[in-house]
């Protein structure tokens, strides 16, 4: 499954960054696109259209984090260490692309497609939120497998 183009369609659908990239991983999280859109909704345009708070692409990446490595017991504090971790490190791979996480910084600097995002060219994707998406995606999947999740 080609989850980056995936992801890039859900948009085009007019699904918004943090829907896209969670939707992608459905077939991991053991939700249905349907489930993870809705849980989304309110978190593109960097939170509710704000454009204020963190890209959407992240909050879509931090809610598939957060389903595979579940912090369900307040007393656990070990799993929630452990998921603000990964979030961090996500979080942290995707500004040494892009060089900032904001929203509104983001559209401000309309970082390009390079050779940092070979998923976004690969895809032919010219579009600002449509590269942030991809781009997203494309390190999701890395981190992924390197985390062996």
């Amino acid at each position: 499954m080609d989850r980056c183009a995936l992801a890039y369609q859900y948009h085009k659908e007019g699904y918004n960054c943090a829907q896209a990239v969670a939707g992608a991983f459905a077939d991991l999280t053991g939700l249905a696109p349907e489930q993870l859109m809705a849980a989304m909704g309110g978190f593109g345009g960097g939170m509710g259209g704000s454009h204020a708070e963190v890209c959407g692409a992240i909050s879509g990446a931090a809610l598939v984090l957060s389903l595979l490595n579940p912090h369900t017991d307040g007393a656990d504090r070990a799993g929630k260490t452990a998921v603000y971790t990964k979030v961090k490190e996500f979080r942290r791979r995707f500004e040494a692309v892009f060089g900032l996480t904001r929203c509104g910084d983001l559209l401000q600097a309309r970082p390009g497609v390079t050779e940092r995002n070979p998923a976004s060219q690969r895809l032919g994707v010219t579009a600002h939120c449509d590269n942030m998406i991809v781009t997203a995606v494309e390190l999701l999947e890395q981190f992924l497998a390197e985390e062996k999740l």
